[in-house]
């Protein structure tokens, strides 16, 4: 019981949130905003958890003094600084602590990190680059003439290399990325559909 109960509930939610979708009756709109505002209070409470849940691993990671303490040390005073300056500090004034801890500490360490990610993304591109099969060669070709439609050397070069970079955008690229997003939102589908039927039981913590 300690399991179907659950399983019930996420079947029978489900079903009834499909049925809304397709048919949605004016009576049941204010069923399905209160099922939303359900499940907004839960996503609020599953963030608490996750944050207290972060914030309970780094402390034990620094009472083990591991290698990378200084880390969760760092992580752990971030947090408790951010979250005292939103709430006791007003967090609307530009000039305003967390104001100037999210524009001069947050923002420049983001930008770092996606900076870092483009390094990543380079040799990962490389890596996909090397011409040893015809797929990859097909694909460097399309990437460089892309590239060069981007910058004004290409129109030096040759002035519809812009127009053939962008009908590789606008129509092959174009149609690879539909298909990606169709493949992605019938994955997604079918990981629903497990979860409704109970073949997927993960979420509740365990496969039995």
């Amino acid at each position: 019981m300690k399991r179907t109960i659950p399983l019930i509930i996420t079947f029978l939610s489900a079903l009834v949130m499909i049925i809304i979708y397709f048919i949605n009756p004016a009576h049941v709109q204010k069923f399905e905003n209160g099922v939303f505002e359900w499940i907004r209070i839960i996503g609020a409470f599953a963030l608490f958890l996750g944050l207290f849940n972060l914030l309970i691993s780094h402390f034990i990671k620094v009472r083990r003094n591991g290698m990378n303490a200084v880390y969760s040390i760092a992580l752990i005073v971030a947090f408790f600084a951010i979250v005292i300056s939103g709430i006791f500090f007003d967090s609307e004034n530009p000039d305003g602590t967390f104001q100037f801890m999210f524009n001069n500490i947050y923002r420049p360490l983001s930008s770092t990190m996606f900076s870092l990610l483009a390094f990543y993304v380079a040799s990962a591109a490389f890596r996909a680059f090397r011409a040893k099969t015809k797929e990859a060669s097909f694909l460097l070709v399309a990437a460089f003439i892309v590239m060069l439609g981007r910058v004004p050397i290409g129109t030096m070069i040759w002035g519809k290399i812009p127009v053939i970079s962008n009908w590789i955008m606008a129509y092959p690229a174009a149609a690879a990325q539909s298909a990606i997003m169709i493949g992605a939102a019938l994955g997604a589908i079918s990981v629903s559909l497990k979860i409704m039927l109970g073949i997927e039981r993960t979420y509740l913590g365990g496969e039995e």
